[in-house]
């Protein structure tokens, strides 16, 4: 019997090495970066302006303990509009919001630079990608209620 259990300990501990490699990094293990928050219907009349497009946005947070680069992590909606983040890093428990119309990128504030209303007010789903293709997210409205909710 001990021969058996002393044959059995090199792939036991390889079984262990390959196990740990596979598991999160004690950072990733502790958070995540999820969907927030999606305001999607902005305040006041659906104007089409820049302005009430701005009023339409997502905001994506970090809850893990460490920076996270976005750098090519997608945001889509039911339709297919994608929104890819450039060099942008996410601070532990800092959030980006990514707003739908034109403006100037600062630290938090995002803009997707489209000319039209990414969100259905009336149900949508926004789901959030890895730089790999890997989902990490999704928050789905099935009606107009308050024009945003909280994911």
């Amino acid at each position: 019997m001990r021969r058996g259990i002393r044959a059995a300990l090199p792939a036991l501990a390889g079984a262990v090495a390959l196990t740990s490699t596979l598991l999160s990094s004690p950072a990733e293990a502790a958070g995540r970066v999820y969907i927030y928050h999606v305001y999607y219907d902005s305040p006041g009349s659906d104007t089409g302006s820049n302005s009430s497009l701005n009023g339409e946005w997502i905001r994506i947070k970090n809850t893990t303990s460490a920076t996270v680069s976005l750098k090519g992590w997608k945001i889509k909606d039911r339709t297919g509009y994608t929104y890819t983040f450039g060099d942008v890093k996410v601070g532990a428990g800092n959030s980006k919001k990514v707003h739908t119309g034109k403006g100037t990128n600062d630290a938090y504030h995002k803009y997707w630079g489209r000319g039209s209303y990414v969100w259905n007010n009336t149900g949508d789903t926004a789901t959030l990608y890895k730089a790999s293709g890997t989902k990490a997210d999704d928050c789905s409205w099935s009606s107009l209620g308050s024009g945003y909710t909280y994911c």
